[in-house]
């Protein structure tokens, strides 16, 4: 519980109606969950405008409201904070409610279309061997230390994200790494947070549904750089073409990997194989248990944020061999009667599928076929699903399409949008199986010796939603049941 005026603090106020100093319990932006002394802030979503409920809250016990635009009509002793962007304050708030906790540990984020879970995993996973106190906070779960918190997610809301870190705090944590979505950058999530460095793995097309240009998102990625501190890192994949981008308007330290390109932290991909990788990383001989080019990205990026942290650089390395992919990425089952091999990932833009599909190209043994099972997510980019579709047709000999999480979308309706994309050559090997369990089913009887079954898409959900549900569905599972 604090004091309105110390949550506050700091915080630019247009107009201050009622007294600053009433005893907060809770910060609240959903009226659903206010109770007795909440401070409900007022914010506009991409779905509904929280000032529409500010007489709820009321109701429900919030002795505060902090809005964009007051009421009407205002209630008796409730106190009312009219500024200019509710998002942002709600950010600012829920850091000085809970004792600015991103100040007391190093919060370094990820940024990205793809290998921000990997990296991110990774680094709490290296600094956990290294011996230190960490936490996560990611797509597939959150961590306080060793302790896991299921994540709903990529980037939780401004109240979470402080909840969270203060939690870490109090574990004794003394790093937290953080995915940080697009999406959260835009909707002011991440304000109040204070970062120590900032990770650019990658940008390709990806939730053009929300930003509706690629600039738009490009420009949402580099809001996290420009508002990095001096005192913060900015570490950036020389290799991707806005890499350098991101690096324009920020004061942070900058500094830059790469596989091809000269950069601050440089790797060479030796061999290539489906137990690991071997690198010349940084001038050393290094095997990983990581598999595929992007993984060798992600370890070079772990490996120079360590490094960037003090970390000494043969520990590091030691223990950097030794760690796993996060769940559902190339995440890899084998049937050593059939000497078939299935692969669960999340791949789920173009790119990332493109990315995958190579890298088993690269690796396969023996002349076996490419067996590719895809689809693409309801309500989400539509422009992506004829080329995924492609992609899938480029790279594999036998693709089925399928049901990903069709929300609330016909799935049918998706997969013919998705058919838009095959190749005119490509057309006599392509099928079209609407019932995702079904659809693995059918990849497994196709299988013969040699032969790599890709399914795509979901990665570590557990899940299918469809209208609004979510039913139990696990690739893996089922992968290993079909094999």
């Amino acid at each position: 519980m604090r004091k309105l005026g110390e949550i506050l603090k700091g915080i630019r106020l247009n107009t201050v109606i009622g007294s600053k100093e009433l005893i907060i319990s809770r910060i609240d932006f959903d009226s659903r969950e206010v109770e007795r002394g909440s401070l409900f802030v007022a914010v506009k979503g991409t779905k509904v405008d929280g000032h529409d409920f500010i007489e709820n809250a009321i109701r429900s016990g919030a002795s505060a409201i902090i809005c964009e635009t007051l009421p009407g009509t205002l209630e008796k002793g409730t106190t009312y904070l009219q500024v200019p962007d509710s998002a942002e304050v709600l950010g600012w708030a829920a850091s000085n409610f809970h004792g600015r906790p991103s100040e007391k540990l190093k919060l370094i984020g990820i940024t990205g279309t793809n290998g921000k879970t990997t990296t991110a995993t990774l680094l709490h996973d290296l600094f956990l061997a290294l011996g230190y106190k960490a936490g996560l906070i990611s797509t597939i779960e959150n961590k306080v230390n060793k302790r896991s918190i299921k994540s709903t997610h990529t980037t939780p809301d401004a109240e979470s994200i402080n909840l969270l870190i203060q939690q870490m705090v109090e574990a004794g944590c003394d790093y937290a790494f953080m995915e940080v979505s697009s999406h959260a950058v835009s909707q002011r999530r991440i304000a109040g947070l204070f970062f120590t460095g900032g990770i650019f793995t990658n940008i390709t097309h990806e939730h053009l549904d929300y930003h509706k240009t690629f600039q738009a998102y490009i420009e949402a990625k580099k809001m996290f750089f420009d508002k990095l501190p001096k005192t913060a890192f900015a570490l950036v994949n020389a290799d991707d073409k806005r890499g350098m981008v991101m690096l324009q308007n920020t004061i942070a330290k900058r500094y830059t990997f790469a596989l091809r390109k000269p950069a601050d932290f440089k790797a060479k991909i030796l061999e290539n194989y489906m137990t690991g990788l071997h690198l010349d990383l940084d001038g050393e001989d290094f095997y990983a248990r990581l598999i595929g080019d992007f993984n060798a990205y992600n370890l070079l990026a772990a490996y120079a944020v360590a490094n960037l942290l003090g970390q000494e650089k043969q520990e590091v390395l030691t223990a950097l061999s030794n760690l796993k992919a996060a769940e559902g990425r190339f995440d890899f089952v084998k049937n050593h009667e059939r000497n078939v091999i299935g692969i669960i990932d999340f791949a789920h833009t173009p790119d990332a599928l493109e990315k995958v599909l190579n890298t088993i190209h690269l690796m396969r043994k023996g002349g076996g076929k490419i067996i590719t099972v895809v689809g693409c997510g309801g309500d989400r980019d539509k422009k992506k699903r004829p080329l995924m579709a492609k992609v899938a047709c480029n790279y594999s000999d036998q693709v089925i399409f399928t049901s990903d999480n069709p929300r609330s979308e016909n799935p049918d309706e998706i997969i013919k949008e998705m058919e838009v994309g095959i190749p005119p050559y490509a057309a006599k090997k392509v099928l079209s199986i609407t019932d995702r369990l079904q659809a693995i089913k059918t990849a497994s009887k196709l299988a013969q010796k040699g032969d790599v079954i890709l399914v795509a898409g979901k990665g570590h959900e557990k899940y299918q939603e469809i209208k609004g549900e979510k039913h139990p569905f696990d690739d893996k599972e089922i992968m290993i049941g079909e094999l």
